[in-house]
């Protein structure tokens, strides 16, 4: 993962989050120490991405469970499930929130002790987990898709933000014009304006200028004129809310 940007970063029990509302004009850390904040943070959009909405809801409360002591492992089990519930009404339309919100209460639901610590300490080490597996898939989604692109020296469009900001880290779509770049296959990746919330624009500029990647700016409505001009174009590469098992894609509309 890059050095130079890191939008979620964890050090239990403190969370911090790059406020996505201040970008491109400042980078601005916010700390989120319960799952209140966590809530208010995905809901008015100071983080997105479906990855990233997942991570901050359980790093957020993982960080109020880190201040707190419980006498019984059913008060821990019952404070897990509401505030998760909770945090589900933050984004209810993002499928990687509530698959994490099932994976977090099974997690909790199926540790056999009478210790609440012990359940506090079941959930906080899941949502660790979490954090860096998203990480990890990330960087294979990367290498994968680089290496299925080609070595030759390509160029690429991308829509939407599908980077570090959007997940725990280095990024989904984005992540693989990392890893062309990385290998030195990129010759330039287009992004969009993506309107009328302007994450291209906005945050994929401001990810692909830190990191220094050779980029170039498209409007929405100029992308089919893009495509008949210029032959170098090898792939579209975006994310998707959903994935049909046929392998057809949906987004935002």
């Amino acid at each position: 993962m890059s050095a130079r940007l890191q939008a979620i970063k964890w050090e239990r029990p403190h969370l911090t989050i790059l406020n996505q509302l201040a970008l491109p004009h400042s980078s601005e850390y916010i700390e989120i120490s319960d799952a209140r904040a966590g809530h208010y943070a995905i809901s008015s959009m100071q983080t997105r991405g479906a990855p990233a909405i997942a991570i901050v809801a359980a790093l957020s409360l993982a960080a109020e469970l880190s201040t707190m002591h419980f006498d019984t492992s059913a008060s821990a089990r019952t404070h897990i499930h509401t505030q998760l519930d909770y945090l589900g009404t933050s984004r209810p339309t993002a499928v990687n929130l509530f698959d994490a919100i099932t994976k977090l209460k099974h997690a909790v639901d199926t540790t056999i002790t009478d210790n609440g610590q012990a359940v506090r300490d079941t959930y906080v080490q899941m949502a660790e987990r979490m954090l860096n597996a998203d990480v990890k898939d990330n960087m294979a989604i990367g290498e994968h898709g680089a290496q299925l692109i080609g070595n030759d020296k390509v160029r690429v469009l991308t829509h939407c933000n599908t980077g570090t900001l959007a997940t725990a880290g280095y990024g989904t779509a984005l992540g693989i014009v990392r890893s062309l770049h990385a290998q030195g296959s990129l010759d330039r990746v287009y992004f969009t304006e993506t309107r009328p919330y302007n994450q291209g624009a906005r945050l994929t500029a401001f990810e692909l200028l830190t990191e220094e990647i050779p980029a170039q700016l498209v409007c929405d409505s100029a992308v089919s004129a893009l495509l008949r001009s210029d032959p170098m174009i090898r792939a579209i590469v975006v994310g998707a809310d959903r994935v049909a098992a046929n392998g057809d894609t949906a987004n935002k509309i």
